[in-house]
């Protein structure tokens, strides 16, 4: 049984939240590179349901995305973080909505606009079933043919807007050969600022693990970083976004 005080009314907050607070009720974030700006992230995968206890998902930890909010929330900005399932806690000094497919995280993407920046680490399901089954697929009938729909491109929407579009638009391209060819292309196509290409293919341990490699892509050309842990490649990227939102326009 649990302790009192350990959950719901009279639980004390966490200490990094506390923390944050009392930061910026003393004003400490105004002297911070992001104070004032709004700050849009998503995390995670998607959960695409096939049946009520069956889905199509990609393998994402959430944990970069999770560093990036984070690391944003440090240099001082207002950050929403959109997440997918993950087994990680909230990070603290953020403003979390908690999604489960690929048209929820779009719909709390548009509600969450506008901001000055928006980063699009999740990993989104590219497809979900047309018509998932109300009940539990039974093994022992005959095996299902699943119908595919084409999820919404939630990189693409925000990068096309006409109205409200940040002023960055970041997205990730998860790639397993032509890493950088491949993502060049996604640039364009996906009408986006900035794009972070890293090599998921197996071996790598990218996926998942504690580490990334990062290929950052823009319109001025190819900078490779180094593998490095993932709060690491966040707190790079955040000081980076910082510097591109100080210059004069």
């Amino acid at each position: 049984m649990a302790e009192r005080g350990e959950h719901g009314i009279g639980r004390m907050a966490e200490p990094l939240e506390i923390l944050a607070k009392i930061e910026q009720l003393l004003g400490a974030d105004r002297q911070k590179p992001l104070h004032g700006r709004r700050v849009l992230v998503t995390s995670g995968p998607t959960h695409e349901p096939i049946d009520p206890v069956r889905y199509i998902a990609n393998r994402s930890s959430g944990k970069q995305g999770h560093a990036i909010a984070r690391a944003a929330a440090d240099a001082g900005a207002e950050v929403t973080l959109i997440s997918g399932p993950v087994g990680l806690p909230d990070p603290a000094g953020v403003r979390i909505v908690h999604v489960e497919s690929a048209r929820d995280m779009l719909e709390a993407v548009e509600k969450a606009l506008p901001a000055d920046v928006a980063v699009f680490a999740a990993a989104v399901a590219d497809w979900r079933v047309a018509e998932p089954n109300r009940r539990k697929i039974k093994k022992d009938a005959d095996v299902p043919k699943l119908v595919l729909a084409e999820n919404p491109d939630i990189l693409a929407t925000v990068g096309s807007r006409k109205s409200d579009r940040p002023t960055l638009v970041i997205g990730f391209a998860a790639e397993t050969e032509r890493v950088v060819e491949n993502a060049k292309r996604k640039l364009a196509r996906k009408h986006c600022d900035w794009l972070l290409a890293n090599d998921v293919s197996e071996g790598t341990g990218i996926m998942g693990g504690e580490s990334n490699r990062i290929h950052l892509v823009t319109a001025d050309g190819v900078e490779t970083w180094p593998m490095q842990p993932k709060h690491e490649v966040a707190r790079m990227l955040v000081s980076r976004i910082a510097a591109t939102l100080a210059r004069p326009s």
